[in-house]
């Protein structure tokens, strides 16, 4: 397993202040994943803990975005450390959204893999305008097997 350092960001709104810290040695419970999930809107499998304790258990690389005790973001993939990663999730609590920890999270994932290794997701129809803003470049080139459940 690669050794990332953990950084923390303090974040500033109008209503309170936020000290965001960014970890990728904790992995959070399904519980607390699946409250995230359902917060951000992100569409995953959160009425089965155990298949979502499951795809925690297999991913190689999860960065955390953490409020205090409270999850409020996620980066989740599966990766060589030397060719490829999928990000197959990105999450963030909805009342912590456009506060930049999507972003942060995205580039923590990507110092993780070192600049040999490509970044590569699948976005939700709803973010398809969000990635090119940090940075992303679509690609016109993938195929898909869907999954049957």
């Amino acid at each position: 397993m690669v050794k990332v350092v953990l950084t923390s960001r303090i974040f500033e709104d109008k209503k309170k202040n936020m000290n965001i810290q960014y970890k990728t040695d904790q992995i959070p419970t399904a519980a607390e994943v699946i409250d995230l999930y359902d917060s951000s809107g992100l569409q995953r499998p959160t009425n089965d803990a155990e298949r979502i304790a499951s795809m925690y258990q297999h991913s190689n690389l999860i960065v955390t975005a953490w409020d205090g005790p409270l999850l409020v973001g996620v980066s989740r993939a599966l990766t060589d450390f030397h060719y490829c990663c999928y990000l197959s999730d990105l999450a963030i609590r909805k009342e912590y959204q456009k506060e930049g920890i999507g972003k942060q999270l995205v580039q923590l994932t990507k110092d993780a893999i070192g600049d040999r290794c490509m970044l590569l997701l699948l976005a939700a129809p709803t973010a398809m305008e969000y990635y090119p803003k940090i940075g992303m470049d679509m690609v016109k080139n993938g195929f898909i097997i869907k999954r049957v459940s």
